[in-house]
């Protein structure tokens, strides 16, 4: 009898040992915007889904959308942390500063910050290279603009926006000479009906090319309905606007995801400032119109691939601001702490920075 509870108990704890070795690691990610925006959120709820393709029973996912920066961020990353999650992906600048606060208060999770420069023991930062393909998308727009004037629209003066704006302007006076940008401040990430209001104050200003940071495809569809080019933000938007369609400019989110997922499980993840572009194919350049010609098409993926092999970086000098001071030197290329800071224009941008 004593043999039988002995050897009933062994199994009890086997199996129960078993039951806790099986448990799920609890993955939580907060979206700035609805994960139906088909750019930013809509790409980093691909990235969870790649987490959960790849880890299978290993993991259990969750995520919050519609979060807005500010307040409403900071409760809702405090939640997914008594909620037992043992990593949380915070996927917006303006998370930034409730990443961090939440972070001091729950020093065994790992937090992951998309777009900030704030690290902690348990706080690492990442993002992609979007500049990249902005200075692609300036190649491509400079090459088939027919009034010389390019739209932007830029959803918050941060340093992100725009660095991009830099990088489309600099791409585009790489090939054209007489090129001009304008840019709209949305002051949004996702408002299609915003979003579609700005796309046409600039082509009424004779833009003809849009380019947007801000996640609806909605001025991708106003430029077709005007017989004007768009370019997707974020995620691949042809089905929108095939005929308008320039190109996308893509993030990739997947394979980073479940590298940093497969770190925390092996005990090896430590805090970093990770920049990924076209070179590990985080930044995906996505659907190059065959509107283009041959020669165009060559000069759009000649440069796409100088900057993956690192021959071509956008912010190498001599580059001044609009008021005429050298800020990069000749040959000097700017470092991604210098980037991360970036808070002025490049010289021939036409647009102010909002105070």
């Amino acid at each position: 009898m004593s043999m039988k509870r002995s050897l009933a108990a062994a199994i009890a704890l086997t199996l129960s040992s078993s039951v806790m070795a099986e448990d799920p690691m609890k993955i939580g990610f907060v979206y700035v915007g609805p994960i139906g925006d088909h750019g930013w959120s809509y790409q980093h709820d691909l990235g969870r889904k790649a987490v959960e393709a790849h880890f299978g029973d290993q993991v259990q996912t969750t995520y919050v959308e519609n979060v807005a920066e500010g307040a409403d961020a900071e409760r809702t990353i405090r939640m997914l942390a008594q909620a037992g999650n043992d990593v949380i992906f915070t996927t917006s600048f303006g998370f930034m500063n409730p990443t961090i606060r939440v972070a001091e208060q729950f020093p065994d999770i790992t937090f992951m910050h998309a777009t900030g420069y704030k690290q902690a023991d348990n706080v690492g930062t990442y993002l992609s290279k979007t500049y990249e393909g902005r200075y692609v998308t300036g190649v491509a727009a400079g090459l088939v603009t027919e009034s010389n004037v390019l739209g932007y629209i830029a959803s918050f003066p941060i340093p992100e926006v725009i660095r991009d704006i830099n990088a489309v302007y600099l791409g585009a006076k790489s090939v054209n000479p007489d090129i001009e940008i304008k840019v709209v401040w949305a002051n949004t990430w996702f408002d299609p009906a915003k979003e579609a209001d700005a796309a046409n104050a600039m082509m009424d200003q004779g833009a003809d090319v849009v380019i947007q940071h801000t996640d609806s495809p909605a001025p991708l569809m106003s430029a077709l309905r005007r017989g004007n080019w768009g370019v997707g933000q974020a995620s691949d938007m042809r089905e929108f606007g095939k005929e308008a369609h320039l190109l996308s400019v893509a993030n990739n989110w997947g394979p980073y995801y479940v590298e940093q997922v497969q770190k925390v499980m092996d005990d090896s993840w430590v805090p970093e400032d990770h920049w990924g572009g076209i070179d590990e194919d985080m930044i995906q350049i996505i659907g190059l119109s065959d509107r283009l010609s041959e020669e165009q098409s060559a000069a759009v993926n000649q440069v796409i691939e100088a900057i993956g092999a690192g021959e071509l970086h956008p912010f190498t000098g001599p580059l001044k601001d609009q008021a005429g001071e050298l800020k990069v030197a000749d040959g000097v290329t700017m470092t991604e702490q210098e980037l991360a800071g970036m808070n002025w224009f490049v010289e021939g941008v036409g647009a102010t920075l909002p105070q």
